[in-house]
């Protein structure tokens, strides 16, 4: 059996419960834990709404419902963290590469301030360490709250909902469950790729 295969049977046999548990799990870990910086959760989100566009027992409201709370508590979780044990937090994760993404995210919160939150959404490994840095900042909690909540709506949502109704486009219809496939070996093959990469710094 070929991957593509494996994935094509995994997307015909997955019940929807496992769908919303496996989509929730893969983004909380990966914006509210730091050793999980390496997942690519912005192509496994359009993935997830191309998926709920080919199934009918899948409810799109309810899967962008917990990715947003699943994206919301884990950057809660990250702020609170960085806020209670200061840089040590982000030190006990030390590498020199994970060091240099550090760097750019602290440059990034520098730059934008309140609004990095948000826009580092958008930006891979940023996302993950945008958190625990604005909680060492000691960002004011309810700025954090807004910009957290804004972010988790416009990434978590945004990009699903862009995936679901990507699917309606005519030319993209009938090969949008092959799409979904693409997207979800992609983000296997850069999980894997990314893991093995950091594990060599």
């Amino acid at each position: 059996m070929s991957i593509a295969d494996w994935v094509h049977q995994y997307l015909d046999t997955s019940t929807p419960f496992f769908i919303y548990l496996a989509l929730g799990a893969i983004v909380f870990i990966e914006t509210g834990i730091l050793i999980a910086f390496f997942l690519p959760g912005d192509s496994i989100l359009f993935a997830a709404g191309l998926v709920a566009a080919t199934r009918d027992d899948t409810n799109i409201i309810f899967l962008v419902t917990v990715i947003f709370i699943a994206a919301f508590l884990g950057d809660q979780i990250g702020y609170v963290l960085g806020r209670k044990y200061g840089r040590a937090y982000l030190e006990g994760h030390s590498s020199p590469r994970i060091e240099r993404m550090i760097a750019r995210a602290e440059n990034f919160y520098e730059k934008y301030g309140w609004s990095a939150v948000i826009l580092a959404r958008f930006y891979p490994w940023i996302r993950t360490f945008m958190p625990p840095i604005a909680g060492i900042g000691k960002m004011n909690y309810y700025k954090f709250l807004a910009a957290n909540a804004l972010g988790a709506f416009l990434w978590g949502v945004g990009i699903t909902t862009l995936g679901f109704y990507a699917a309606s486009i005519p030319a993209l219809k009938d090969s949008s469950r092959a799409i979904a496939a693409f997207f979800i070996f992609l983000t296997i093959f850069l999980t894997v790729k990314n893991y093995l990469r950091s594990k060599r710094d």
